[in-house]
This record gives structure tokens, sequence and C-alpha cells, in this order.
């Protein structure tokens, strides 16, 4: 019975597939596909604008634009996680038929955003430098990124509420209409940065502040666009007429989504607080070195594609298996999400140690001081992404059966005590070295702790609640990540 309704379900719905049938190699690459094209967009658009303001504006100010994008993701995370809570009640609802119950669950995750969204915009503006002097910014950088945080603070209203509208569709099993919208976001927002920054044609000369506004047009035509084209198809998450009380949030599934979004939301702090931590070790090297870091961060990102987008196939199919009772593929899955994270980052990681001046010089120029630091940093830290890559896979099966606090625990462990610890503890030794060093050292650490909770911590048999949706896995495999390129907001 399990086979035949589910059947009904995925039928003509992008996205969404029996993942319980069929060889697991081959459907594993195949569902990984979708999501890795979204994650090329999302990092090609923050390189991209990298690209820009290093070329067209410098060190300085590609050290602004790495301190300013990761104090935004350390905001977004808080209430990513509730967004994600929000998506598993959508996708619920969806499911049985429930349109009304949808909408009440988008209506109520939307009525709570907002405000939420507003009150970031306000205070970001306001303690902007407090907040980028906490980062121990270099003197050099600070008036820059002040100017560029600031006018990126006026987009988090509409990047935060078209993740929640992109995030309700997927729970609807609709794949394509964010990716669509995704590619408007990001034609417009990397075509339009040296326009604003350069004052090309009719647009102002803005400097930085022009890569921030390119971000704000990009993100409000995206919302705008998205909007218009769920009423103008009349798609579930639609509110009309007496339906827009729903935006008055519903306190029990207000409660819910909180409950259940938290262990999510933090794990994604633990993770972009670690990076703002490293962040801030890094600018104490000089501007030179932030920028190298920040560089390599981008390059980074392209490393983890692959093992991101085979973690969230991976969640997935271990979600619909579990479902299913077939325990017997689930370990399958994980085995073969292993063998081709080895195949495809092992790959790229060889890539990048070949080319990797080329792949640098992209961002800094074939001059820039900081491109001997860059191409150091990548040969000392660039190989543990393939471990990262195992901890995710590993992190994706345990959360198909509902387990979500065994992976935040070990990431706290892993990236701050072992990470930050080796970071200070190695620094009168190594120099900067062991700020790079770091990352390997948590790496092996991660895993070694992931591969005990996944041979021996119990999470087969103590269920947290039912398994994870489609959408949440994927959404949850997204965020395993260390923050780099797709940190940028625009993404």
């Amino acid at each position: 019975m399990t086979d035949e309704r589910r059947a009904p379900q995925g039928s003509g719905r992008p996205g969404m597939r029996d993942l319980t049938q069929g060889p697991i190699g081959k459907t594993l690459i195949a569902f990984a596909v979708p999501t890795l094209i979204s994650s090329i967009l999302q990092s090609l658009n923050g390189s991209i604008n990298t690209i820009w303001v290093g070329r067209f504006l410098g060190e300085d100010a590609l050290a602004a634009t790495s301190n300013a994008n990761l104090t935004m993701f350390l905001l977004m995370s808080f209430v990513f996680g509730f967004g994600m809570a929000a998506t598993v009640l959508i996708g619920q609802a969806f499911g049985r038929h429930d349109m009304d119950g949808l909408r009440r669950a988008f209506g109520t995750v939307t009525g709570a955003f907002v405000p939420v969204a507003l009150a970031i915009a306000v205070l970001g503006w306001i303690f902007a430098p407090a907040l980028l002097h906490l980062l121990a910014t270099p003197p050099a950088s600070q008036p820059l990124a002040v100017a560029y945080l600031r006018v990126i603070f006026i987009a988090m209203p509409p990047l935060l509420l078209a993740v929640v509208v992109m995030m309700g569709l997927r729970g609807t099993g609709d794949a394509m209409t964010p990716l669509w919208f995704m590619i408007v976001s990001v034609v417009l927002d990397s075509g339009l940065n040296p326009v604003f920054i350069l004052g090309l044609g009719p647009a102002p000369r803005l400097g930085i502040a022009g890569s921030a506004m390119a971000t704000v047009i990009a993100n409000y035509v995206a919302l705008i666009g998205i909007l218009i084209y769920i009423y103008a198809r009349d798609l579930p998450l639609r509110l009309r007429g007496a339906e827009l009380r729903y935006l008055i949030p519903d306190p029990a599934l207000l409660r819910t989504i909180i409950l259940k979004g938290i262990p999510m939301g933090l794990q994604m702090i633990v993770i972009s607080a670690s990076a703002l931590a490293t962040l801030g070790l890094v600018n104490r090297e000089g501007v030179d070195t932030t920028a190298a870091f920040g560089v390599a961060m981008q390059l980074w990102t392209y490393i983890q594609m692959p093992a991101m987008a085979l973690g969230a196939a991976v969640s997935a199919m271990a979600a619909q298996n579990i479902g299913a009772g077939r325990w017997d593929r689930v370990g399958l899955v994980a085995r073969s999400g292993i063998l081709y994270n080895f195949a495809i980052t092992g790959i790229l990681v060889v890539l990048l140690a070949i080319a990797d001046r080329p792949a640098l010089a992209l961002f800094l120029g074939g001059h820039s001081p900081a491109l001997p630091i860059a191409e150091h940093i990548q040969l000392l830290a660039t190989w543990s992404f393939l471990l990262l890559g195992v901890t995710m896979i590993l992190f994706g099966t345990v959360r198909a059966n509902g387990a979500v606090v065994g992976p935040l625990i070990i990431f706290a462990i892993g990236l701050f005590p072992v990470r930050l610890g080796f970071a200070l503890g190695a620094y009168p030794w190594l120099g900067a070295d062991a700020l790079w060093l770091s990352f390997p050292v948590s790496s092996l650490a991660n895993l070694a702790m992931a591969t005990g909770y996944y041979l021996h911590g119990g999470w087969r048999k103590a269920r947290m609640g039912a398994p994870i949706s489609v959408a949440e896995a994927i959404e949850e495999a997204e965020a395993t990540t260390e923050p780099g390129g797709r940190l940028n907001p625009a993404g």
C-alpha cells in the first residue's frame, strides 16, 4: 500500500519521486542534480559579485564584503530553522490534501517573519558599526563594510520573505518555481553589480554600496515576481479573502514551528558563529590575509557542492525508505553517497590543487599580494572537505529518522573546542598556519564523532518523531556546509 499511496503524490510534481525503488546509485545521482543546480546558482551569484568587488574596488573592499556577508548569515541562521519547520507543516498538509491547513501554516510563518525581518533591517542599520567592530574588522575595511552592510540590511525583509515563500513551494512539491526565480535574482544581482559600483549609464556611482544596492533590487524584484506568479497560477500558497486572516500567527502552529525549528536554527548558528570567530582571528592577520581567506571560502563553496547535493539526496532517499520500512536500503544509500562523495569531491580537490592560481586570480588579479596567501590556504585546508562530505552524508542519513540533536552537539564540539581550540593553542608555534590547519583538524574530529554516532548512536531505535519530509531533508542538507560564497545575502 505504501508505494501505491506515494505514486500518485509524486506524479507530475517537479522534484518529487519515489526513492524506495530502483537502483540506488542511479536514483541518488538523478535526485542530487536539481539540488546541485540550485547550489551552483547561489554560489555563482556570490562569486561573480566578489569578482566585481575585488577587481573594481580592491582588497579593502573584498575584506569588507567578507565580514559583512558572514554577519548577515549569522542573522539569517536565526530564522532559517523556523522556516524549515514551516516547510514540514506545509508539506504534510499538502500530502493529505488539506489546503486550508497548508495556508494556515504558510500564513502563520509569513505573518511571524515579516515583523522579525523589519526589526532585523532597522536594528542592523543602527548597529552595523558595532557588529563589525565586534568582528575586529580591519580599520582600512571598516568604513567600506559599514556602507555595504547598511544597504544590505535594506534587502533583509524581501530576502527573508522570499526564503519563506520558496521553502513553502518546496513543501508543496514545487522545486522548479523557486529555481526559476532564483535565476531571476542571480541574473539581476550579478548584472547590476558593475552598473551601480561604477555608475554606468544613468545609474549613480555608489562604489561598494552599489554592490549591496544590486542585491536589494534583485531581492525585491524576485519576491514581487514570485508572488505575482503564485497568484496568477493559483498555486496552493496563495491567500485570498478571508484567508488573509491567517497572516495573524496561530499560537499553536507558531509554537510547533519554533520547537521544531530550534535544533536546526541552532546548528546553523553554531556553524556561522564558528565562521565568524575564525574570521575574527583571520582579521588580525591584516587586510591581504582577510581578502585571501574570503576568496578561499568562495572556492570552498564549489568544492562542497557535490557533497551538499549528495547529502540532500541521501536524506530524501533515507527518509522515504525509512517511511516505507525499507531499512535494508538505508545503509546502502549512505554507502553510495559516501562513495560518490569521494569520487566527485576528490576530483574537484585535485583539479583545484593543479589550477589554484588561475582560479584565485579570477577574484584577486594576477599581481595581488593576497594571491600567494590564498594559494597557501588552499594547500593546507581544501582537502578537508572530502571528510566534511562524508560527515554531511552520515548526518543526512540519521536526520531522515528525525535525529537532529546529535548532529547539533557534534558540530558544536568540532567547531568550537576542537577548531578554535586548535587555532588558538597552536598559533604560538604555527602562526597563521594554525588557522588553516584547524579546518582539517575539526573535519577529522567531526567525522570520527559522526561515524561513532551513525554506528552506535541508537538513532535507528530512538526515533525523535516521524521521518522528515523530502523538502526538510533537502533544506537540512543544504544548511550543513562551511560558510562561504553561499553566504552572500543575495543567494
